[in-house]
């Protein structure tokens, strides 16, 4: 602290004044700066290891055409609490797509423990039910969730639909408070269920006895169009919902359209109807059978 005496000259007092002042927003800034920067490699760690959980997708998988993106609603982040993946398994080929509560860089470790689980289970068990209880079991035994229920992540839930796709096409899923798939033959862009779903994961426990919905086949030339709720509830500067289904159809034109250019078809016209600000995280997955 600069103490001045009242018997100092008057221009003394100012210029110690203006010199303690001069300090102050020199330390502030110098924080400020470091705040940023620290944010800044925050952020560039979260996104690397976001990249890591949703890695890239292979072109095709198992004879079947993929392509996935996803859109955070984090300013300055490429990081977000939806999640995806399709694995070939001796049991078919396996989707989930899953959006955790919340987004940014809380939702990273609810994703990192989904993910961790699905590529673990899709090829040990032999049947869906017993996939969807893998992820249950691995939410419930996070540390923060088991030790301590006050903590705030143990409120967490992530709504989660779980995919077959049997070499012949027949589809099954169970599908635990996650938005129905469209399925895309010609301009034809329907649901592939309107059954209500079961309620997400971590709200409550799973029913002793898991009914898998048939979803009947996707056949040669159909595509499967899985997405989170920040594409279908995306408003524009009138409050105007995404038109998901009619932008599918759409895009869709007269022929089959390959599964990456349909991706990019939807992304453009979300960003455009969000004007570039998206309100939630957004995650769409198409699986076209060539």
């Amino acid at each position: 602290m600069i103490r001045i005496r009242a018997g100092a000259p008057r221009g003394v007092r100012q210029g110690a004044v203006f010199l303690a002042v001069g300090t102050c927003t020199g330390l502030f800034l110098h924080a400020r700066r470091t705040m940023l920067r620290e944010l800044r490699q925050a952020r560039a760690v979260a996104g690397a290891a976001q990249s890591v959980l949703l890695r890239p997708l292979p072109p095709r998988v198992a004879g079947l055409d993929v392509a996935a993106a996803q859109l955070s609603a984090d300013r300055g982040a490429a990081v977000g609490g939806d999640l995806y993946e399709v694995l070939a398994t001796e049991h078919g080929v396996r989707l989930v797509m899953g959006d955790v509560r919340g987004h940014g860089l809380a939702a990273l470790g609810t994703v990192a423990t989904v993910l961790g689980s699905f590529r673990e289970a899709a090829h040990d068990e032999a049947d869906l039910a017993g996939v969807l209880r893998r992820l249950d079991r691995a939410l419930a035994r996070r540390p923060h969730v088991r030790d301590d229920p006050d903590h705030p992540a143990a409120e967490d839930f992530v709504t989660v639909l779980v995919v077959q796709v049997a070499a012949d096409g027949t589809l099954h899923a169970l599908n635990c408070g996650h938005p129905w798939p469209y399925r895309l033959s010609g301009r034809a862009v329907e649901p592939v269920s309107r059954s209500v779903p079961l309620p997400p994961l971590g709200l409550f426990p799973l029913p002793s006895r898991l009914s898998v919905a048939e979803l009947g086949r996707l056949l040669p030339g159909e595509s499967l169009v899985l997405h989170t709720d920040g594409v279908a509830d995306a408003r524009d500067a009138r409050g105007r919902f995404f038109p998901l289904r009619a932008v599918l159809a759409e895009a869709s034109g007269p022929g089959p359209l390959a599964a990456r250019s349909l991706l990019r078809a939807v992304f453009t016209r979300l960003l455009g109807h969000t004007g570039h600000r998206p309100a939630d995280d957004a995650a769409v997955l198409v699986v076209r059978r060539p």
